[in-house]
């Protein structure tokens, strides 16, 4: 069975400078830009942008496709095709040239991925919440949605479920709303983007246990972090629960998050021993520090309890230094032994 460990969003490359990493990463805009414009510079701008990320896209998968296969997985940026899910900007996107490029930037980019064996994923960003009692919200992160599954469609990843693994994580939303507003959300969405969605449990709303009861709906993606924030809890793959997450991906190799606890929150912190929550807190650490990434997985204790779970799904490595975290969780797994 092939193990990924995943890097997101941006490529790194401490060789280059500034200016030349900044262009192996994908090119953004604002809404508030392209609004100074008029209709026709809007659309020779976001021409210009979607042909060039539609390159750089197709470069980073070609740089991940060249890593070893267990480091053969990323995540997507979302801004692939900037500002398309806002409502005074998506209009723009039928324009025929508009669409051309898109079609004909991301179709080589998501050959490259499946030719090289490169595991793809999106994640929207934390206002996209199908849980909420707002109907202007849920309108808005249904867009988002239906435009990151138009991302994947391009890229021919789209279409059934979750085609060559990949998926649309998102966090489930408001307490407030309760599962059934998600449910209720996941209605609204089309039946490719219900293909590709995924759901993560958090730190502040939806734990691991209260997205259990959605596991028939949609696949779980464990946050390890975010479990580990709210509880204290180092889960372990023989953990009862495990189970009805990989049952919840209907034959898909599962996909898990983990991220650590900043190095420098308490000064002397030894990297061969598991980082103690409440030992954390009681030295005046906050939960909102706790939740924050670290640059790499800096500790040994902790990046071995974490590849435990690569014997049942991939893990995507959310921290500050991207690319390279992901390499060095991979290497020091296997120093670590």
């Amino acid at each position: 069975m092939d193990r990924r460990i995943a890097w997101v969003c941006n490529w790194l490359d401490p060789t280059l400078s500034a200016k030349e990493q900044s262009a192996l990463n994908l090119r953004d805009t604002t809404v508030t830009a392209l609004q100074r414009l008029s209709r026709s510079a809007a659309v020779e701008k976001l021409l210009g942008l979607v042909q060039q990320n539609g390159k750089i896209l197709t470069g980073q998968i070609l740089r991940t496709a060249a890593m070893p296969p267990h480091l053969r997985a990323m995540r997507i940026a979302s801004n692939v095709l900037p500002a398309y899910s806002h409502p005074a900007i998506r209009p723009l996107y039928d324009e025929p040239v508009l669409r051309q490029a898109a079609e004909e930037g991301l179709d080589p980019a998501g050959k490259v991925a499946r030719k090289g064996g490169v595991r793809l994923s999106m994640h929207p960003g934390q206002y996209c919440v199908l849980a909420t009692v707002r109907d202007e919200t849920r309108a808005a992160a249904v867009a988002d949605i239906e435009y990151h599954t138009e991302v994947m469609r391009l890229l021919g990843h789209a279409g059934g479920w979750h085609p060559h693994g990949a998926h649309i994580n998102v966090h489930a939303g408001g307490r407030a709303a309760g599962l059934d507003a998600f449910r209720h959300g996941l209605t609204l969405l089309s039946e490719a983007a219900r293909g590709l969605l995924t759901v993560e449990n958090e730190e502040t709303a939806y734990g691991l246990d209260d997205l259990l009861p959605i596991a028939d709906a949609l696949p779980i993606v464990l946050d390890l972090h975010h479990h580990w924030v709210v509880t204290g809890d180092y889960i372990l793959p023989d953990d009862p629960r495990i189970p009805r997450i990989i049952e919840s991906w209907r034959g898909v190799r599962p996909v898990i998050h983990i991220s650590a606890p900043r190095e420098e929150l308490v000064p002397g912190q030894d990297p061969d021993r598991l980082p103690d929550r409440a030992a954390l807190l009681a030295a005046g650490v906050t939960a909102r520090d706790l939740r924050a990434h670290s640059t790499r997985l800096w500790n040994r204790a902790h990046a071995a309890w974490a590849g435990q779970h690569l014997a049942w799904g991939d893990i995507e490595v959310e921290a500050k230094d991207k690319n390279l975290a992901a390499a060095a969780f991979a290497e020091g797994l296997a120093a670590y032994g």
